[in-house]
């Protein structure tokens, strides 16, 4: 189990430091050296080469969080700035969509904010408390949303919002990958590639979480059985259990038993990271960020209705395109980036590694919390949800199964994901 929690902590602090790499001007291979050594890079769980652990004797309190908060730092962190008005717009109430707006971009930067706080923290701690550290809060933000979604009985929003995580890294962000890739620097490559065992292993688990959540849907919609009846809830809760016993021997297949076999290329490693933040405003910053995630997790979730009325939007729209968005831009940023910079590899283990964690991990989590509170939240999505999370993930294990990419089979993936997104947006 060490040996687990310690390579899901590696990806992790690797993806911290490219994505501040990408916020920041400064040359990506000035002062990196390349290291001789091929950690794996788990595309179950996008996590990291571990970093030195730090001991801060250089940085202060102060001097580390305003580092942290910068917009130096990270373009991002201009959307801090939504924070207290959201705040504002609450109680003087501006209204339902002024609350919806500021809480979806406050969100997005805090979602950075209490990554990179646990990645300092696992800098300090052993190197299982780090990597449990990295593996409790990769969805956290997805998590929170979806909680509170689902104390609000909104089913039909949780369920979305799954299925649009999933598709929008699937298809739009390893398609806007493949296709910045495929161009950069202004020419064209003739492809890249990338671990094709990864690939078809990848392939084979996305196939495995469609299978599940299509044996449901096709079982009421045989039958007169209503989504909540004990038949359908036995069916998910039984089904949640069988996939998620299934991600956690994945994962040991892929980080302990055949570790070998998902090692990256030695290209792509990175000289190793120090901490950015002491351990006390590291614990500081992650309690606070997750305080303020779930406040405003709160106001975007209780608008929502309102502003599914007020901007003619259904509930499916906001849960499978719009929410997506501000859990994972920070990582769509890094996918992006990084296979810009030809390491497709590390790009297809942030993409696929977020969806196989929702699909296979957060999704059955899910239904065995709501479960255990007496909601009535299945694995049983509509038929025209169900047929979307097939066809995606059909495209997307044709575009990856040779191991490599090019800039038309990006422009294949977006164009389905536009395609989803306009029939959603149709969608009574």
């Amino acid at each position: 189990m060490d040996t687990e929690l310690a390579s899901m902590s590696h990806s992790k602090a690797k993806k911290h430091a490219l994505l501040n790499e990408g916020d920041n001007s400064s040359s990506y291979s000035a002062g990196i050296k390349v290291s001789h050594s091929n950690p794996p890079i788990p595309a179950l769980a996008p996590h990291s080469i571990l970093p030195s652990h730090g001991d801060g004797a250089d940085l202060t309190f102060f001097g580390g969080l305003f580092k942290a908060l910068s917009f130096r730092e990270s373009y991002l962190n201009v959307l801090l700035l939504c924070i207290p008005i959201s705040l504002v717009s609450y109680v003087a109430n501006w209204g339902p969509s002024s609350d919806f707006v500021l809480s979806f971009f406050s969100i997005i930067p805090l979602a950075k904010l209490l990554g990179n706080a646990t990645e300092d923290i696992a800098l300090r701690t052993s190197e299982s408390v780090g990597g449990l550290l990295n593996a409790t809060f990769g969805n956290a933000v997805e998590l929170i949303i979806a909680v509170i979604a689902l104390k609000d009985n909104l089913l039909e929003v949780v369920q979305a919002s799954l299925i649009g995580s999933v598709l929008s890294n699937l298809l739009l962000v390893t398609g806007t990958a493949f296709f910045l890739g495929g161009i950069t620097g202004g020419r064209v490559q003739s492809y890249q590639s990338f671990s094709q065992i990864a690939a078809s292993t990848n392939a084979s688990l996305m196939t495995l979480a469609a299978v599940a959540f299509i044996i449901p849907a096709a079982f009421v919609a045989s039958s007169d059985l209503t989504v909540d009846s004990y038949e359908v809830l036995s069916l998910s809760r039984g089904t949640a259990i069988i996939i998620l016993t299934i991600y956690i021997f994945a994962l040991i297949f892929q980080l302990k038993t055949h570790a070998k076999l998902f090692e990256t290329p030695a290209q792509e490693v990175e000289e190793e990271e120090e901490a950015q933040l002491t351990l006390a405003a590291a614990i500081i910053l992650l309690a606070v960020s997750t305080l303020i995630v779930s406040l405003e997790s709160e106001l975007l979730v209780r608008s929502i209705d309102s502003v599914s009325v007020d901007w003619g939007l259904t509930h499916k729209f906001i849960g499978l395109i719009l929410i997506p968005i501000v859990g994972n831009a920070a990582e769509h940023a890094t996918a992006i980036t990084v296979a810009m910079r030809d390491k497709m590899d590390l790009a297809i283990s942030v993409c696929v590694g977020s969806s196989n964690q929702i699909a296979l991990g957060l999704a059955p989590f899910l239904v065995l919390i709501s479960w255990m509170v007496g909601r009535s939240l299945t694995l049983c999505f509509d038929m025209f949800e169900t047929v979307m999370l097939f066809g995606g993930v059909l495209i997307f294990n044709s575009c990856i199964s040779d191991g490599k990419s090019n800039w038309l089979e990006g422009m294949h993936l977006i164009a389905v994901y536009i395609l989803i997104a306009v029939g959603i947006f149709y969608h009574p």
